[in-house]
């Protein structure tokens, strides 16, 4: 009995838009079904492997044809099949885990030019659409009668009872009508065929055959006959020297596999022979992936053992800090059999686990070395994920990750810099590394306090993520370099003549200092003569190494638990500035500095981006300032 179903709302705008219009690579089509035939023999091998007679071990084969006259393509495979279920879950429901981000990104790509992003979103089969007026699906499983599915792609699909004697699927195509702007023709042709599966499928490491025409001498006349030939060379590519590998290989090889867009940034063959032997083929891609900070992102690289499929996305081969890393490890030493559990727990998943991680490592090292234009692009992708790595691990991480860090600084302009390029810039008598925190890095170069710095020529590195200085608390130093934020209190290295001073200023104007200090009580622990500022009447500094910025950032994090998290905060006052002068001035005046008091710690603030407490009292005494100067 034949049963019609509506797609899902959502499902018939996502296929009308892939339908009329993606255009620019439509023949990948062909790669997609055919990646998804070689998934369900994989799926098929492995349960062969697993189970006791219930999946008869067979050579796994996909299978091309097509016919002129029907204007048909036929795409078999005896994999696993689908059941009546599988149909309606996997065929029904498109990309149940991101379809509205599919319609938005198609949406948006449509109006760039840039519609090749069909792979990311998990919808592979229903780019038949794009070539076909009517897709069928024959099917059958071990468990199940088969199946016939049917959709012309626009508002439903029907399932009904079919013959097919042996388990796995076939699809045919009927393919759309030539049109001016789309020869549809030309996927009816042999040497288009195998053309594609050469350019998108010659790694798919189960043979691909079509019969194709071939001629021979008769009676010395050709004649011509059909034979069944491979059309891909099954290698697969980790298993070839690096050297007889093309970065238009890889490339494609990359693409095709992990269903991305744009080539990858780096790639990386790892070949380990001894004790365990494996083949590994790492890649970093050139973008993040749009969920890589979601819950939903999953980790991991592909498992396979002689060529065999075990395990998509093993989350045991990566470290967090390197979760966009996609690839697969082939070892002959891995069980068929594996688990979740065995992986967790084997030594010798641990060691390659560990042996790609340096890997990975030294290689992003050495493009940082070699090509630092390149390694920014990786930074700009992935460069918070380091940092977490070294944060979350409470400095763990440290050693591994800590040469893989670049920041802007004050001296070098907008431009990235390393620890050790900063390092090696440091002046003689440099005690520290100096760093301050702000929401951008034309923010924070407008911070009184990095004028001393910018007029002593000190580098400063500008952290403007939130991860930043978190990460910098968590590593203390670098290479012996005590790391030292610069509005913290303890930050000035003054040599004897300059402490005299500012004790001296400090003695003077003892009454100022006490005076303001007792009337901010509630918001500053201290009220001191400043040797940092330069231009500017004032500053706020902290202590014990948090900011302000790390105090907004915890506040934010702590709402929900109601928590009141400050830092410690010191009024510095610039005792150069003609502000102070008329502060000191008045120090006998205890009601007037009073009536100052709150203007100053607000004007601090201000100065430092934030927002003041009552900007309507700040408002109202700075009017009534204003009133009694013009008296």
């Amino acid at each position: 009995m034949k049963e019609t179903m509506e797609f899902q709302t959502e499902s018939k705008e996502l296929l009308s838009l892939m339908i009329n219009s993606i255009y620019s690579n439509q023949e990948i089509f062909l790669r997609e079904l055919i990646s998804n035939a070689s998934d369900a023999i994989d799926k098929y091998r492995y349960l062969s492997m697993s189970s006791e007679g219930k999946y008869p071990l067979r050579e796994g084969e996909i299978r091309l044809e097509f016919d002129k006259k029907q204007r048909t393509i036929t795409i078999s495979d005896n994999g696993i099949g689908m059941s009546k279920e599988d149909l309606i879950n996997h065929l029904g429901t498109i990309a149940k885990s991101g379809s509205k981000d599919f319609v938005s990104k198609l949406k948006e790509a449509k109006e760039k030019q840039d519609l090749n992003i069909i792979g990311q979103f998990g919808v592979g089969f229903y780019s038949a659409f794009m070539v076909a007026s009517e897709v069928e699906v024959l099917t059958k499983t071990v468990d199940s009668e088969a199946y016939l599915f049917s959709s012309n792609g626009e508002s439903s699909f029907t399932i009904e009872e079919a013959k097919k004697e042996e388990v796995g699927t076939t699809i045919t195509l009927h393919l759309k009508k030539k049109t001016k702007e789309t020869d549809y023709d030309r996927y009816l042709n042999e040497y288009e065929l195998k053309n594609l599966v050469k350019k998108y499928s010659d790694y798919v490491h189960y043979p691909i055959k079509m019969k194709v025409t071939k001629t021979k001498k008769e009676n010395d006349k050709d004649v011509e006959y059909t034979e069944d030939e491979t059309l891909n060379s099954m290698t697969p590519l980790w298993k070839k020297n690096k050297r007889d590998v093309t970065d238009k290989e890889l490339n494609e090889f990359y693409k095709s596999k992990f269903n991305d867009y744009e080539d990858p940034l780096i790639s990386l063959f790892v070949k380990v022979d001894g004790a365990i032997t494996y083949d590994a083929l790492l890649f970093i891609p050139a973008h993040a992936p749009y969920n890589l900070y979601s819950d939903s992102f999953e980790k991991g690289l592909s498992l396979y053992s002689k060529g065999v499929f075990i395990k998509d996305k093993c989350a045991e081969l990566v470290p967090d800090y390197l979760k966009f890393v996609k690839g697969l490890v082939d070892s002959p030493d891995f069980n068929l059999n594996i688990s979740r559990e065995i992986l967790q727990q084997s030594p010798m998943m641990k060691k390659i686990s560990e042996n790609i991680e340096k890997k990975i490592i030294s290689k992003l090292e050495e493009v940082k070395k070699d090509d630092f234009d390149k390694y920014l692009k990786f930074w700009e992708s992935f460069g918070e994920i380091i940092k977490y790595g070294i944060y979350s691990s409470y400095g763990f991480n440290k050693e591994k990750l800590q040469n893989l860090l670049v920041f802007h600084s004050l001296k070098h302009e907008d431009k990235y810099i390393s620890l050790e390029t900063y390092k090696s810039e440091m002046q003689k008598d440099q005690k520290y590394i100096y760093y301050v925190s702000g929401e951008s890095v034309e923010a924070i170069k407008l911070l009184p306090q990095i004028e001393k710095y910018r007029k002593e020529d000190i580098d400063v590195l500008l952290f403007d993520k939130k991860i930043d200085e978190f990460t910098i608390m968590m590593m203390r130093e670098f290479d012996k370099v005590e790391f030292k934020l610069i509005s913290d209190e303890s930050a000035s290295e003054l040599s004897k003549e300059e402490q005299e001073k500012v004790d001296e200023l400090t003695t003077n104007n003892k009454r100022l200092i006490d005076t303001l200090k007792e009337e901010l009580k509630d918001k500053v622990s201290d009220v001191v003569i400043s040797s940092k500022l330069v231009d500017s009447p004032l500053c706020l500094s902290t202590k014990d190494g948090m900011s302000l910025e790390m105090e907004k950032t915890l506040q934010e994090e702590a709402l929900e638990n109601k928590e009141d998290i400050k830092a410690t905060k010191i009024l510095e006052l610039n005792p150069n500035h003609p502000l102070f002068e008329s502060l000191s001035a008045i120090q006998n005046n205890d009601e007037m500095v009073k009536e100052y008091a709150s203007l100053l710690y607000d004007e601090a603030m201000l100065l430092e981006g934030r927002e003041i407490s009552d900007k309507a009292e700040f408002i109202k005494k700075l009017n009534s300032l204003l009133i009694k100067a013009s008296k």
